[in-house]
């Protein structure tokens, strides 16, 4: 299962560098299921990986002018404040056994693997409607709506804390409808916030829990690599078809992880 699980993690990077997204939505699965990771340990793991590869994923964009920085600072710093505090202090506090419903005990893994599946349901559908580029682009004078943009920040924060997903598919849309980008600099400028809130983020699980580096190192060289080849796919591939059949994809496992966790529940001794 971990030599699939390392061809997996090069799959999470092509996922970034194909569609700016998406990646991060397989990470706590493959290390769950793949690489037998505690549930909530995968979502430390995840923040790490999903950070790096974002910040390697973000420096091309910045090269090629579609990163704006000022955007990055509004919406990113509530963010990684949220995240940080969140794995700090709101996951450690969160008790193993939280309470049943109809003879289902509710674990601190099965909460943290159901709201991480009800994520993916949500981002498939993102995903799934997704339509082409062009209809969002805008051009003019960026205004920004700070209260939104503000709360919206802290909110994804929380999530990604969570469930240590990036929250791209929030963050872009967010960015587009909020601050005004263009679609490319929202890709862009969303890959730079989530390595900040990401990488800031899991700092605040050093001290909680004690870290397997070499299994965290090696499957984030792999999905680093693998943003570099989504990257090369994706001049020759539709990108607007990659992500439906992608969102599709991504609705199969997190409706398979609702039946798993439900009938099947990860037991976690952490």
């Amino acid at each position: 299962m971990e030599i699939i699980g390392y061809l997996a993690s090069i799959l999470i990077g092509i996922s970034l560098g194909l569609i700016g997204g998406g990646g991060s939505i397989l990470t706590v699965p493959v290390l769950v299921y793949l690489f037998h990771v505690d549930p909530v340990q995968a979502t430390a793991y995840s923040l790490f990986i999903v950070g790096a590869s974002s910040l390697v994923g973000a420096w091309p964009k910045y090269k090629q002018g579609f990163v704006n920085l000022k955007t990055a600072v509004i919406f990113g710093i509530p963010s990684i404040v949220a995240v940080f505090a969140t794995r700090k202090f709101l996951v450690p506090a969160i008790p193993n056994e939280i309470g049943s419903i109809g003879g289902l005990m509710i674990t601190k893994s099965l909460l943290m693997m159901m709201l991480f599946a009800v994520l993916m349901v949500a981002a498939s559908f993102s995903m799934i409607r997704s339509k082409s580029s062009k209809e969002t682009e805008s051009e003019g004078e960026q205004k920004f709506n700070y209260p939104m943009i503000l709360l919206e920040g802290a909110l994804v924060g929380i999530l990604t804390g969570l469930v240590g997903a990036g929250g791209g598919f929030l963050i872009i849309p967010a960015l587009v409808m909020l601050s005004k980008l263009p679609m490319k600099q929202a890709v862009g400028t969303s890959l730079l916030i989530i390595a900040a809130k990401s990488l800031i983020g899991f700092t605040g699980d050093l001290g909680n829990r004690t870290m397997d580096w070499t299994l965290l190192l090696s499957v984030t060289a792999l999905a680093i690599a693998g943003i570099f080849i989504g990257d090369k796919l994706s001049k020759r591939i539709d990108g607007n078809k990659l992500k439906t059949g992608f969102g599709w994809f991504v609705l199969v496992m997190g409706l398979y992880i609702i039946a798993q966790q439900l009938f099947f529940p990860i037991v976690s001794s952490h």
